[in-house]
């Protein structure tokens, strides 16, 4: 067939559908909307030059119809996708192998495995590659889709193959799933002058039950003050939020309200005797504590209960319903927003992306002067201004110490490979683990060996730039090397010296005596420390 006849042929395949499209619309004005999805369904079966099933039609239908609700959190989960959700929000025990894995790259990581579990048991590693889960490569999975393949019935055997870096071969192993217990409060700890202090680091379905008895038994030992870390806590069970904070107000006191669409405002009040009475209280939050952590620190900052301490939290203040369909799929809706004891919505500003994605910012990161100006002001129920305009904003925010320009130097020499820097850290920190005291301290020969491990790992970067960024060098291994041979409590006691938020709480428990001087100090002093 010469040229002109090809494209003479196009032109009156194409013309028929043209004059229809023309005649319809003539006919009718516009075509409604039913009709319209019946006709695209009908061409697109007919003659995408992909052939779909139908099935695969009608979920990709649903799912464009969620992503364009304009709702930044509505989603439709399939089963796998929905025991996955519940799983990673909620931490429910689950049958598994105990790895957390993240998606690196494209590449699905493991970056821990939890003590006494398969996982440990079979020698996983952090820093191993997920290429199979039984019989099905991993490329081009999304993280949930690999999670919800690695888990089920406690009982049952998942065979997983890990690339390692190292190693030319891939290893094979045969996991029996077991439940996996994630705590929601991972230690609680004394410190100096009576300060219990207690980290929270997920609100799972125990996270009320645990930071109970974490506070109990530090009032055991003497704890006559609190620092309540949300730091880092992207949220998880409301519920158990609500349970939190009764820990701490009175009965009746309120804790948030969550208003619908056409109904009358929800208030949530507190139901139990505090157990800790009038104790002092600070709450620690930053950009990455979230949803339930900013229904905690937004009740307690509310009802003058808490001094708040650190970086403005994350702004996540509206409801989903997650409502269940047929065939064991769900969906989940934005149905309300959150709003603290003075009336503060907790929901910060988004914006979308252009690829449909929204993500969360403050425009002039809400801890500046101008910022702080422009926000709208609320009375606490003592009467002192709070800031609304979306998320937590400390009564004293303290931004953390930054990295020097030598460390960052080195972050940017080494960030293409920062996967194998990671592994081949573990790697060296679990040879040493064994032979380390608890006050063991980084050597000029431990600093020489890891790099000629990188070197060996084939991770290029200069020694000067690595000399230069000795406290970074220092802190991989410190912070790795505590965590595999002592906890993650060994890690926060050697580090906790160069935590400026942490010092900062701990400076005001020592200054204010009870929690109304707790207030007015942090009233009297600049409210952004450098």
């Amino acid at each position: 067939m010469n040229r002109k006849k090809l494209m003479l042929g196009l032109v009156l395949a194409i013309l028929p559908l043209g004059v229809g499209a023309l005649m319809l619309q003539g006919q009718t004005g516009q075509v409604e909307g039913p009709r319209l999805f019946a006709q695209v369904l009908r061409m697109v079966g007919q003659h995408a030059v992909d052939s779909l099933s139908s099935d695969e039609i009608y979920e990709k239908a649903a799912r464009g119809l969620v992503k364009n609700l304009n709702d930044p959190y509505a989603d439709l989960y399939s089963p796998q996708q929905l025991a996955s959700f519940q799983r990673n929000t909620l931490g429910n025990n689950y049958g598994g192998i105990g790895m957390q894995i993240e998606n690196q790259d494209g590449l699905i990581t493991v970056t821990r495995v939890f003590p006494g579990t398969p996982g440990e048991h079979g020698g996983v590693q952090a820093g191993d590659r997920i290429m199979m889960v039984d019989t099905t490569a991993t490329t081009g999975m999304k993280l949930d889709e690999v999670s919800g393949r690695l888990t089920g019935p406690a009982g049952t055997t998942v065979h997983v193959t890990f690339a390692r870096a190292g190693l030319n071969e891939p290893i094979k192993t045969t996991f029996t799933r077991a439940i996996i217990r994630v705590p929601a409060v991972p230690y609680a700890l004394m410190l100096s002058d009576g300060v219990g202090y207690v980290p929270l680091q997920r609100f799972n379905e125990s996270a009320a039950e645990q930071v109970e008895k974490a506070m109990e038994g530090l009032q055991a030992k003497g704890a006559t003050s609190w620092i309540f870390d949300l730091r880092g806590n992207p949220g998880g069970s409301l519920d158990q939020s609500l349970e939190i904070v009764n820990l701490f107000l009175k009965p009746g006191d309120e804790i948030a309200s969550v208003r619908h669409r056409g109904k009358a405002p929800e208030i949530f009040r507190a139901n139990r005797a505090s157990i800790i009475d009038s104790a002092r209280v600070i709450v620690m939050v930053d950009q990455y504590s979230a949803s339930a952590s900013e229904i905690v620190a937004g009740a307690l900052q509310d009802q003058d209960r808490g001094l708040v301490v650190g970086q403005s939290s994350f702004g996540k203040g509206l409801v989903q319903t997650l409502y269940p369909l047929e065939g064991g799929w769900a969906i989940k809706l934005t149905t309300g927003k959150w709003y603290t004891p003075s009336g503060r919505s907790i929901q910060g500003e988004h914006k979308q992306l252009a690829d449909g994605r929204f993500v969360e910012f403050a425009p002039d990161s809400a801890e500046s002067d101008s910022a702080r100006r422009a926000r709208p002001t609320f009375k606490s129920s003592g009467g002192r201004l709070v800031m609304g305009g979306g998320g937590v904003v400390p009564d004293v925010i303290v931004k953390p110490d930054t990295i020097t320009t030598p460390e960052q130097d080195l972050l940017k020499a080494v960030g293409p490979k920062f996967g194998v820097v990671y592994t081949t850290i573990y790697g060296y920190t679990r040879d040493l683990k064994g032979s380390v005291k608890p006050d063991f301290v980084v050597t000029p020969q431990m600093r020489n060996e890891l790099y000629g491990r990188l070197v060996k790992a084939e991770v290029k970067v200069d020694r000067k730039l690595y000399d230069a960024a000795e406290p970074l060098v220092n802190r991989w291994i410190e912070t790795r090397l505590a965590s595999l041979a002592f906890g993650d409590s060994a890690v926060f006691r050697r580090t906790m010296d160069d935590d400026r938020q942490l010092l900062t709480a701990i400076d005001y428990l020592k200054k204010g005596k009870s929690q109304r001087e707790l207030l007015a100090l942090a009233a009297k002093e600049p409210a952004v420390k450098q």
